[in-house]
């Protein structure tokens, strides 16, 4: 049974304007429409948006969904694709917690090195006007 915009937001648990940005960008096709332009969205519709919503969940980027998408259309194929944008994507997080572990260490360091006194004397307010003082080399993530 087809249904509003509303009701496949509230059964997807994805916003009514995400949705029309789906739309927009192509990863959902538009749904048929009433006389009076309103969208109907069948079980294909919310099981792609179902899709899509939980791809996005584990921070897949639009272009991979897209491509994981198409692939999902032809079940018959190789998942070796599927596979690699999944290795990838795990490559990525990989470097990502490598990061915030390096800004973890800096910044734990930062703090023991405070000595809770006067700004002046302030080692956190330091290393954080000197990047030399650092210890690590870390980069916003």
């Amino acid at each position: 049974m087809a249904v509003p915009i509303g009701m496949a937001s509230d059964r997807t648990g994805i916003k009514v304007p995400t949705i029309r940005y789906y739309e927009q960008i192509g990863l959902l096709l538009s749904p048929p429409r009433t006389g009076s332009n309103r969208r109907l969205y069948g079980d294909a519709e919310i099981r792609r948006l179902n899709f899509i919503r939980h791809a996005r969940e584990l921070g897949f980027e639009v272009e991979d969904i897209r491509e994981l998408l198409a692939m999902a259309a032809e079940p018959q194929a190789s998942c070796h694709k599927a596979d690699s944008i999944a290795r990838s994507h795990l490559a990525e997080i990989n470097r990502r917690i490598a990061a915030l572990e390096a800004l973890k260490g800096e910044l734990t360091r930062m703090i023991d090195e405070c000595g809770h006194g006067r700004i002046c004397e302030c080692r956190i307010i330091e290393a954080l006007a000197d990047h030399g003082l650092c210890e690590s080399e870390h980069a916003r993530i």
